[in-house]
């Protein structure tokens, strides 16, 4: 029994970090698109006013 709940615990603390670590994924690749996308903004503005 006791080597069930270990088990358990152990895949139980697997998948919660693979949830943290696409969580975290997530998040940069949403800043790395809205940094993508002012940039790109700030070029057409740019070229807009030349």
């Amino acid at each position: 029994m006791k080597m069930f709940i270990v088990a358990a615990a152990c895949l139980s603390l697997f998948a919660l970090s693979g949830c943290g670590n696409t969580a975290r994924g997530l998040k940069q690749d949403g800043v790395q698109s809205s940094n993508a996308l002012d940039n790109a903004s700030r070029r057409i503005a740019n070229a807009n006013t030349n």
